[in-house]
């Protein structure tokens, strides 16, 4: 069927009027949901608002046990609290355990190193001298530590 030029440019506008008003109906009604969906998220977001996180009382890292020590800190990553640190000799603070074993170990020993030192002093050695079986050094040593 063939139509006039005029009917079959007013087809077209109309058809063309159809297909705009259905690709803005479909735009509106994505602002709408967008508008909707804004309010819903907002107050959702007003739901969930983080709080700040608590402060921890577990020391970590380098100075862990000194924060203990001084009271900043409750206890160490290994579970120390103050009443099982100590300062050692140098000052550092370290675990009273394990500060006891050190000087139960070196209890063992201590008399070899006294006798050495002893005999060091009466010799005259100064610097870096070596014991071996055998030097004068380590006889004199070895009579001052079994006397």
């Amino acid at each position: 069927m063939a139509l006039p030029m005029k009917a079959m440019k007013a087809v077209k506008a109309a058809m063309k009027a159809k297909a705009m008003k259905q690709v803005m109906k479909k735009a509106m009604k994505a602002t709408a949901m967008k508008k909707v969906m804004k309010k819903a998220m907002k107050k959702v977001m007003k739901k969930a608002v983080k709080k700040a996180m608590k402060k921890s009382i577990i020391a970590k890292g380098k100075r862990g046990k000194s924060s203990v020590f001084r009271g900043t800190k409750v206890k160490t990553s290994g579970g120390l609290k103050k009443s099982d640190l100590i300062k050692s000799k140098s000052g550092k603070v370290v675990s009273r355990k394990s500060s006891a074993a050190g000087k139960k170990a070196y209890g063992n020993i201590k008399g070899w190193t006294v006798a050495v030192q002893k005999a060091r002093k009466e010799l005259g050695v100064k610097g870096f001298v070596a014991i071996k079986k055998g030097t004068a050094l380590y006889k004199a040593a070895k009579a001052i530590y079994t006397a």
